[in-house]
């Protein structure tokens, strides 16, 4: 693994995944592809937390440091833990965490469980995950 670890909350992983363009604020979509493109390639680590993270400084629900549905995606992040086999605080690398959200949760269909209601769904149900092995023809 190389460079720092850096603060990623699990549910992420999941959101991450169907990211098209499209957020809570064009600020929080910029953000959210340069850390796709510029700060998480495969081999960064990551350190899962279910806090908030540098996902979360962008968006303008989450004012002050405070996310204003701390419970709900509290309950997605520990989910996505759960299914993934893995405790807050685990360290590895952000190719290998999407690798296990892939096949743990996405590949078996379980995300509409943890996360059906949130208001991006409908982007998720048609979007392809960037996470998905690439289909053979």
């Amino acid at each position: 693994m190389s460079g720092e670890p850096m603060a990623l909350r699990p549910h992420h992983g999941m959101c991450m995944a169907y990211f098209v363009g499209f957020g809570y604020s064009d600020g929080f979509s910029r953000n959210m592809a340069r850390l796709l493109t510029e700060e998480l390639p495969p081999d960064r680590p990551v350190r899962l937390t279910v806090a908030p993270d540098p996902v979360c400084g962008a968006c303008p629900r989450c004012a002050g440091g405070q996310c204003d549905k701390p419970e709900l995606v509290a309950s997605y992040d520990r989910a996505v833990l759960e299914l993934c086999g893995l405790a807050e605080g685990a360290v590895l690398p952000f190719g290998g965490f999407t690798a296990l959200v892939e096949a743990r949760i996405l590949d078996r269909d379980l995300r509409r469980f943890i996360c059906g209601g949130c208001q991006w769904d409908h982007i998720c149900r048609r979007t392809k995950s960037r996470w998905a092995a690439p289909e053979r023809t």
